[in-house]
Protein backbone atom coordinates (compact mmCIF):
# COMPACT_ATOMS: atom_id res chain seq x y z
CA UNK A 1 0.00 0.00 0.00
CA UNK A 2 1.70 3.51 -0.79
CA UNK A 3 0.64 4.72 2.33
CA UNK A 4 3.20 2.15 3.78
CA UNK A 5 5.77 4.45 1.70
CA UNK A 6 4.36 7.96 3.03
CA UNK A 7 1.61 9.18 0.74
CA UNK A 8 -0.81 11.39 2.06
CA UNK A 9 -3.90 9.72 2.99
CA UNK A 10 -5.80 13.16 2.14
CA UNK A 11 -4.40 13.72 -1.09
CA UNK A 12 -6.61 15.62 -3.42
CA UNK A 13 -7.33 15.06 -7.45
CA UNK A 14 -9.66 13.26 -9.71
CA UNK A 15 -13.39 13.15 -9.99
CA UNK A 16 -13.74 12.14 -6.28
CA UNK A 17 -11.45 14.60 -4.29
CA UNK A 18 -9.84 12.33 -2.35
CA UNK A 19 -9.63 7.98 -1.66
CA UNK A 20 -12.15 8.25 1.30
CA UNK A 21 -14.65 9.99 -1.44
CA UNK A 22 -14.19 7.35 -4.04
CA UNK A 23 -14.20 4.01 -1.30
CA UNK A 24 -17.54 6.24 0.22
CA UNK A 25 -18.99 6.66 -3.30
CA UNK A 26 -18.32 3.09 -4.27
CA UNK A 27 -19.49 1.23 -1.09
CA UNK A 28 -16.23 -0.19 -0.15
CA UNK A 29 -16.30 -0.34 3.68
CA UNK A 30 -13.26 -2.17 4.15
CA UNK A 31 -11.42 0.48 2.61
CA UNK A 32 -13.33 2.82 4.38
CA UNK A 33 -12.37 2.00 7.62
CA UNK A 34 -8.82 1.42 6.54
CA UNK A 35 -7.89 4.72 5.27
CA UNK A 36 -9.84 6.63 8.41
CA UNK A 37 -7.76 3.96 10.42
CA UNK A 38 -4.63 5.87 8.85
CA UNK A 39 -5.75 9.15 9.82
CA UNK A 40 -8.30 10.32 6.31
CA UNK A 41 -9.89 13.41 7.10
CA UNK A 42 -13.63 12.54 7.02
CA UNK A 43 -15.05 16.47 6.34
CA UNK A 44 -12.26 16.84 3.66
CA UNK A 45 -14.29 19.05 0.89
CA UNK A 46 -13.60 17.96 -2.78
CA UNK A 47 -14.74 16.18 -6.14
CA UNK A 48 -18.11 15.92 -7.39
CA UNK A 49 -19.85 14.63 -4.00
CA UNK A 50 -18.75 17.08 -1.55
CA UNK A 51 -17.02 15.15 1.27
CA UNK A 52 -16.60 11.48 2.31
CA UNK A 53 -20.56 11.11 3.75
CA UNK A 54 -21.93 13.08 0.81
CA UNK A 55 -20.33 10.71 -1.65
CA UNK A 56 -21.41 7.46 0.48
CA UNK A 57 -25.04 9.31 0.42
CA UNK A 58 -24.86 9.71 -3.44
CA UNK A 59 -23.65 5.91 -4.19
CA UNK A 60 -26.26 4.87 -1.72
CA UNK A 61 -24.23 3.62 0.76
CA UNK A 62 -26.10 4.03 3.93
CA UNK A 63 -23.64 1.85 6.07
CA UNK A 64 -20.67 3.73 5.81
Amino acid sequence: LLLSKGADVNAQGGRYGNALQAASVGGHNKIVELLLSKGADINAQGGECGNALQAASVGGHDKI
